[in-house]
């Protein structure tokens, strides 16, 4: 399998999750911004990553979207499962991947990028770093006002995760779609301070679900 992304993309990270979960051997193909839609159009008529190739006589050419690439690895390799045996519980870990995915996996981005842009500039202040960051708050509108509105959908998402703070898992007695999405998508926050020292369990759940994955940890976890 071939799983195109964005090496920076925490909805790329998402996806890696669940294959390092599944243990399903792929390669990467880090794409270039705005090239990147060269490649992928013909693939799948849209422009956003990660896109995972099956490369398998049979399979799909090509599954675009994290929640659809969770959807088509379950089918694709059903032990050890993503998907939890009661129903009920299973749709509540499919409404928490959607929130998650929708909502607070944005705002992450635009609290992450004004982080990168303004204190933690000094992570990385080289001219082409900073050029990137710029291109990206320009292009989803993260302004001051917009910042503050994700960070108070932020505040929301620790109240509804700090279920982490006793449990393993968001939902059921096992690993779900929900903790994936979850670990994925606000480990960019790991670099921020704030986040560090106000949430510590968020980020021992983050640690703990890379390992049981084999994934990297993401920047600010890996010191």
């Amino acid at each position: 399998m071939l799983l195109l992304q964005f090496s920076t993309s925490h909805y790329c990270r998402k996806a890696r999750l669940a294959l390092g979960y599944k243990k399903i051997p792929y390669q990467v193909e880090n794409l270039t911004p705005g090239l990147h839609i060269l490649k992928l159009k013909p693939l799948t008529g849209l422009t956003t990553v990660p896109v995972l190739l099956p490369q398998k006589a049979g399979e799909p050419q090509a599954i675009a979207d994290s929640t659809h690439i969770f959807s088509y690895l379950e089918t694709y390799q059903k032990d050890p499962p993503l998907m939890l045996p009661n129903s009920p519980q299973q749709t509540q870990a499919w409404l928490l991947e959607d929130w998650l995915d929708e909502s607070i996996g944005t705002a992450t981005r635009f609290v992450y990028y004004h982080f990168r842009a303004g204190e933690g500039k000094s992570i990385n202040p080289s001219f082409s770093s900073q050029l990137v960051i710029n291109v990206v708050r320009r292009q989803y509108g993260i302004t001051p006002a917009t910042v503050q509105l994700a960070s108070d959908r932020l505040k929301t998402a620790m109240d509804v995760l700090s279920s982490w703070q006793k449990q393993p898992y968001l939902v059921g007695d096992r690993l779900s779609v929900a903790d994936l999405t979850a670990a994925a998508l606000l480990s960019p926050l790991a670099l921020i301070p704030h986040y560090r020292q106000t949430y510590p369990w968020l980020f021992e759940r983050i640690v703990k679900i890379h390992e049981i994955c084999g994934e990297k940890l993401p920047p600010g976890l890996n010191e």
